[in-house]
């Protein structure tokens, strides 16, 4: 049994998610972009505690309701380390250019590709894929990808804010994430869900239609 849900906040629309153990009751919030209020109110009809708060990314419309979220729960603060720098700084957030100014402390814990996060006793596997941002990540949860701006139903993440590599992009879908059997659910930063299949055969920047 998992507890897997997202739904997406602010004026950007970024998918936030929240994994839970149904038997230990612990959770995890991946990429709490705004609407924090609304995050927390979730967790609490789900009778869930977050344990951490996982970042695919470090864009501001990811993380916006970062500190919102932290100082309510109390929970950890993962990142991948190469996009670390992304908390701290309004600039390399992207927040600056937005009218706002959002920095937060460092994060509690700086993620690797292949670490493993438990959450009560469901296990989630972390899959680095730099190209949208250098340390963009995934996360493997059951049979389901949560793939951040790495991986769109139709499309993929953009590579022209700083730090990014439409190549580099590419190459970290072909070869982490189209591995995946085809019946696989991409469950992506922003839009609807699709699977793997769909992906490997449809998505124009995938099979040489684009």
């Amino acid at each position: 049994m998992l507890i897997l849900e997202g739904f997406p906040v602010g004026s950007m629309e970024a998918n936030c998610y929240i994994i839970g153990c149904p038997e230990t009751k612990e959770a995890a919030v991946v990429d709490p972009g705004a609407e924090g209020g609304r995050i927390l109110r979730r967790l609490e009809q789900l009778d869930l505690k977050c344990r951490y708060i996982i970042l695919t990314h470090g864009h501001v419309d990811h993380i916006g309701a970062l500190g919102q979220v932290k100082e309510a729960t109390g929970a950890e603060v993962l990142i991948h380390r190469d996009d670390a720098h992304m908390l701290t700084s309004a600039g390399s957030n992207l927040s600056l250019y937005m009218g706002l100014s959002i920095s937060y402390s460092p994060a509690d814990r700086l993620l690797e590709d292949g670490d493993v996060i438990n959450v009560g006793k469901q296990t989630l596997r972390v899959i680095h894929t730099p190209g949208h941002t250098p340390g963009g990540i995934c996360l493997e949860v059951g049979d389901s990808l949560i793939t951040g701006d790495t991986l769109f139903a139709g499309s993929v993440g953009r590579s022209d804010f700083p730090g990014g590599s439409h190549q580099q992009l590419i190459k970290s879908i072909k070869e982490k994430l189209l591995c995946y059997p085809p019946e696989t659910k991409v469950l992506p930063g922003h839009g609807p869900a699709s699977t793997i299949g769909e992906e490997a055969r449809y998505n124009p920047f995938l099979n040489g239609r684009w």
